[in-house]
């Protein structure tokens, strides 16, 4: 067993933040990644052409600024720099291919124990702290939805983190499935590669052009309440997009900041497909029945071939099958934190989390900040 005073699960951008303010506090941690390096959402897992969709400034780690060289939407190749540079400069060295299998609080001896498997060896190590942060991220593991007759389906079928471009499927017909921001950039990118993109879309769906998210996220919040800035949102976008349900596209009741609050939903950022959508490059389909072969069956009663199936429909957390926390207090079933801000790091025993409580970049940083202040201030007693 090696013992440490703070154990860290996930190198991903939370851990990396988190890493970095316990440097800056000359606390020493222990981060273990699962992967083969950190970030790799971003490394390995990501569509060529990503952007941060926010603006840099809510999107920089702590303690280190992006250059002043980089774009306000900062592509995925420089974000990687940064994040590199960031690692450097913190002197950040998790240990990687560690597959956390168990973490339980010893209350004897007031620590954290921590099994994790050596994913190259295949051995079990064992390592005790006491304090645990959870940064193992929101976009944990790939989830694909159960599907009739998916498993035999003689299509090309993966998830968006195994898609890079759409080169490979230039003439072939292509559903994705999934409207988030990954499933409209997605398809988005396949009809500019003339691939003959089909999108579901079953649920209504909140979207907004860069310019207006913008205004509401960083302009009008500072003048009025979330209330307002939801109302003239949503006002600018039917005034934007015209009416999109002849498309096959509604739109929810609510504005953006209510449907975030109230079901976890981020807004769509469109970056073109809405016109795609309107021109007839992309098709708009409702949810699916059941998929036979390379054949589509749609809840309209209509079906299509397909040559490729792109699932972007999300991800879930592993939290719960590892974390034995006793009374549950911090994380809910799905991993994300039960505890409402300014207190949602905060767990009991020494138990943290970072960048849970589906608050962006902005929000894992100031998490990563709170923590290594109240571990300080623990070893300081």
């Amino acid at each position: 067993m090696e013992d440490q005073t703070v154990i860290m699960v996930g190198a991903g951008t939370s851990g990396l933040a988190t890493a970095a303010c316990l440097h800056r506090q000359s606390i020493p941690y222990t981060i273990l990644e699962r992967e083969d390096c950190f970030a790799s959402l971003w490394k390995k897992y990501a569509y060529d052409r990503l952007h941060l969709h926010l603006v840099k400034q809510v999107c920089e780690l702590p303690h280190m600024p992006f250059p002043s060289s980089y774009p306000r939407y900062v592509p995925k190749n420089l974000f990687i720099q940064y994040l590199d540079d960031y690692v450097s400069r913190f002197n950040i060295n998790p240990l990687y291919g560690r597959r956390v299998e168990l973490a339980d609080y010893d209350e004897v001896n007031k620590k954290w124990v921590v099994k994790a498997r050596n994913v190259n060896s295949g051995e079990t190590e064992e390592y005790s702290a006491r304090f645990l942060v959870v940064a193992s991220g929101e976009s944990c593991d790939p989830f694909t939805p159960d599907i009739d007759g998916l498993s035999s389906s003689t299509a090309e079928v993966f998830h968006s983190t195994k898609y890079k471009n759409g080169k490979p499927y230039s003439g072939k017909h292509v559903l994705v499935v999934g409207c988030g921001n990954s499933g409209m950039e997605i398809a988005l990118d396949l009809a500019n590669h003339g691939v003959k993109t089909s999108i579901v879309i079953r649920s209504p769906m909140s979207v907004y052009s860069r310019e207006i998210l913008y205004l509401g996220t960083k302009v009008l919040v500072k003048f009025f309440s979330l209330e307002t800035v939801d109302w003239v949102m949503v006002l600018l976008s039917k005034l934007y997009y015209g009416d999109l349900s002849k498309y096959g596209i509604t739109r929810p009741k609510e504005g953006p900041f209510s449907t975030k609050i109230k079901y976890g939903k981020y807004p769509v950022l469109d970056l073109g497909t809405c016109k795609k959508i309107k021109s007839g490059e992309i098709q708009v389909l409702p949810a699916i029945e059941s998929i036979r072969g390379n054949e589509v069956v749609f809840k309209n009663g209509n079906s299509y071939h397909f040559d490729t199936i792109i699932f972007c429909t999300g991800f879930k957390r592993s939290t719960n099958k590892w974390l034995k926390v006793g009374d549950d207090y911090l994380l809910n079933d799905d991993g994300f934190s039960k505890q409402s801000p300014p207190n949602n790091w905060k767990g009991k025993n020494g138990l943290y989390c970072a960048g849970l409580s589906g608050r962006g970049f902005y929000g894992a940083g100031t998490d990563a900040q709170n923590i290594s202040n109240e571990i300080k201030s623990l070893l300081s007693l």
